[in-house]
């Protein structure tokens, strides 16, 4: 039994999914969002993180981030609370490419565990799996991390933390579009796949020395 765990952003779904749809959604809603729930402990350790003394003023930092992609825990953790209420009210729909809901299906069917490891927070990473055009996939996932209870991507610690929840690296198996995160996988005992997505970002990239796919139906658990 091998444990597939799954980068999301030009892995399962196209990068333009979410950096223009969620993205474009999230934007205006981050004002009011930290306004209707300033007392939350979620949203006052969010600010606190960003260091604003106001709305406004956590907004600009936000939307900097967002312009530049910075992978900001308190940015990925408003988005995500603002994403699930999309999803909850029927405004956003996940995308998936379409090799991906088939393949997931037959491996839980298979008996592979199944994980996600996104920079997008936990919050979000549910219902994106949740709200796929074609059912909801999030019962097919196990377990779901994200740099938060794991640790940055690009770093061989946080592959080493997901391991002392999922068990033996030697079992465990990485896809990701982003060669960096494979090389941290590796330097922790995992083994590893590039997907090469025709018009994502890191299409052209050199994945040496990881097996490259470009669908989930080449994947060998």
């Amino acid at each position: 039994m091998t444990t597939i765990v799954l980068d999301i952003e030009g892995t399962t779904s196209s990068t333009e999914s979410v950096h223009v749809g969620l993205y474009a959604y999230a934007r205006p809603r981050l004002g009011p969002h930290i306004d209707a729930h300033h007392d939350d402990p979620v949203v006052r350790a969010a600010l606190a993180e960003i260091g604003a003394d106001d709305t406004g003023a956590a907004v600009r930092v936000l939307h900097g981030w967002m312009d530049g992609d910075v992978k900001a825990t308190p940015l990925k953790t408003l988005q995500g609370r603002i994403w699930a209420e999309g999803f909850a009210a029927g405004e956003l729909t996940a995308h998936f490419f379409p090799d991906v809901p088939p393949a997931l299906r037959a491996w839980h069917a298979a008996g592979h565990r199944l994980a996600v490891f996104s920079s997008g927070s936990v919050a979000s990473q549910r219902p994106w799996f949740a709200h796929a055009a074609d059912g909801d996939l999030s019962a097919l996932v196990g377990h779901w991390f994200d740099t938060v209870n794991a640790g940055p991507k690009r770093e061989p610690v946080a592959y080493e933390r997901i391991a002392g929840t999922l068990g033996d690296p030697a079992g465990l198996l990485f896809l990701s579009d982003v060669p960096a995160e494979l090389d941290a996988a590796a330097a922790a005992g995992w083994r590893t796949t590039g997907v090469r997505r025709p018009g994502e970002p890191n299409a052209a990239t050199p994945f040496d020395p990881h097996p490259v796919i470009a669908t989930f139906e080449e994947v060998r658990p």
